[in-house]
């Protein structure tokens, strides 16, 4: 007996994801796809795994560079989403023109993004018709903020305003920003009403 792949697909719909974009750069260029099977694996050293279809344009470039970025998109980046997840000129000769910067690898973080990750690969698994990468963190922050962390995943620095853009002097209050969300095969949004404390503060599970 075998499984099959569409109810598969509806039954791994009912988990409730954000949405990234995971990028890396050579010398033959940009390349990004949008992707939803992100996770932090460890704490120390901190570790995110990352799956990619063996079809994908991206494979290669992650081989090549042994790096790459992960921005976690917020909900007026569906756009973008839906452009890396394309197949398409915009995508694969113009990086969707998306705007961007680098932190530690040279990987391109898309301007804009709830948060990032920017990782070395360090290992690479046979996951079926997915290459599964871990990542080693070698930076990450959320908008306008950034830590750089060394081999041993230590603190290095830490830095606010650490884009080209000027830093923000003004300490008005920043709009807050919400995830792009994804469920049942459709892009969602979450509710702003509804706030609860999570148990992580009561249980020590992985609980993130």
């Amino acid at each position: 007996m075998t499984i099959e792949k569409e109810f598969f697909r509806q039954v791994m719909g009912q988990f409730a994801t954000g949405v990234t974009v995971v990028a890396t750069a050579t010398d033959a260029g940009l390349s990004g796809l949008t992707v939803n099977s992100f996770t932090s694996v460890s704490l120390d050293p901190p570790l995110v795994l990352v799956c990619i279809d063996l079809t994908s344009h991206t494979l290669p470039f992650l081989r090549a560079s042994g790096y790459f970025a992960v921005s976690f998109l917020t909900n007026e980046q569906e756009a973008l989403s839906r452009c890396f997840a394309t197949t398409s000129t915009e995508r694969y000769d113009r990086f969707c023109h998306a705007p961007y910067h680098v932190a530690a690898t040279g990987s391109p973080i898309l301007d804009g993004a709830l948060a990032f990750v920017d990782a070395r690969i360090v290992a690479e698994y046979p996951g079926g018709d997915h290459a599964i990468f871990v990542g080693q963190v070698e930076a990450m922050g959320t908008d306008g903020k950034a830590q750089f962390l060394n081999a041993g995943g230590k603190e290095r620095s830490t830095l606010t305003g650490w884009s080209d853009a000027e830093p923000d002097h003004t300490h008005e209050a920043q709009p807050v920003k919400w995830p792009l969300a994804y469920y049942q095969g459709q892009y969602r949004h979450l509710a702003r009403d509804y706030k609860r404390p999570s148990l992580a503060a009561y249980y020590d599970e992985d609980f993130e």
